[in-house]
């Protein structure tokens, strides 16, 4: 086996599984404090995508477009929490589960009404060309994104561990009505939270805005990331980046060295091969908090 090339392979499948686990960590964010699974997370990260990619074609400057798109995000999710959400509290789960369902269709016709359905390039200045490494080449921009997504979970693990907002979060995914007998004000906690989903969901939209052009099938990357989620566990940030490397690595090794054997295209389905196994022995996930119920 040539195993500068096996490197290679393996190099390029963590740093690709970088990019589902920036979509996933916009899921676990909101499921970690609301126990709501945000189907919309694809339909946020192509809003906020078109929006930007729009408002710079404008002329708008790049800082200043991503200021003004940041801005609608957030506004975004604070409407979302306050409109859909936080009506429907205390409903089953499959409940906000069809709500956020039928809200990522609402937004994908938000973001068509506003912008038109072209087909966007987006230059984040970062060029797709290899960084020859002792042989091996390397993305330049995978190696962009790794770095954008450790500085994002480096700022949330701040943010959730060692901040009184983070604390409140916490305290509130844990136990709503101790929450709230404690005085925090959850629509607070869940409009800040959905907040600083919609700021992920642009990193995240124009990563793969620049990679793969911004369009509407930009959405779907959320299919990608639900067997991220399955692996990782839904309320774990660091199983987010663990499942997203997992799912990268297996997609790229079985498909070099797979694929040619069943005709190719194997890196469409692994993933969620692997999900169903990880469904059948630890549902919860690597890293997902076991509930346990007294009866």
């Amino acid at each position: 086996m040539d195993w500068g090339f096996f490197a290679g392979v393996a190099i390029a499948g963590l740093l690709a599984g970088v990019m589902y686990s920036l979509v996933a960590i916009g899921f676990v964010l909101i499921y970690k404090t609301s126990s709501v699974l945000n189907f919309a997370q694809g339909a946020m990260v192509l809003f906020a995508a078109l929006t930007f990619v729009s408002l710079h074609e404008e002329g708008l400057p790049f800082w200043v477009a991503f200021a003004v798109t940041l801005g609608a995000m957030i506004v975004l999710g604070i409407l979302i929490e306050a409109l859909v959400l936080r009506p429907l509290v205390n409903q089953p789960p499959i409940t906000l589960f069809l709500a956020t369902l039928g809200l990522s269709y609402v937004i994908e016709g938000a973001a068509q009404l506003f912008w038109g359905t072209q087909v966007h390039s987006l230059d984040l200045g970062i060029e797709d060309v290899p960084l020859p490494l002792n042989a091996i080449l390397i993305s330049q921009f995978d190696v962009f994104c790794a770095v954008v997504a450790g500085v994002i979970v480096a700022a949330l693990t701040i943010l959730f561990r060692y901040t009184r907002t983070g604390l409140a979060f916490r305290a509130a995914a844990e136990d709503q009505y101790a929450a709230l007998n404690t005085g925090l004000r959850l629509p607070v906690i869940w409009a800040s939270i959905w907040g600083v989903a919609g700021f992920v969901s642009l990193v995240a939209g124009l990563l793969w805005g620049a990679r793969t052009g911004v369009q509407f099938s930009l959405s779907l990357v959320v299919l990608k990331s639900l067997p991220v989620l399955v692996l990782g566990g839904f309320d774990s940030i660091l199983g987010a980046i663990v499942g997203g490397l997992i799912i990268g690595l297996t997609e790229t090794l079985a498909e070099v060295y797979i694929g040619p054997y069943v005709g190719g295209g194997i890196d469409q389905w692994i993933a969620y091969v692997i999900a169903l196994g990880f469904l059948l022995v630890r549902p919860t996930g690597l890293f997902g908090q076991r509930s346990v119920e007294r009866v």
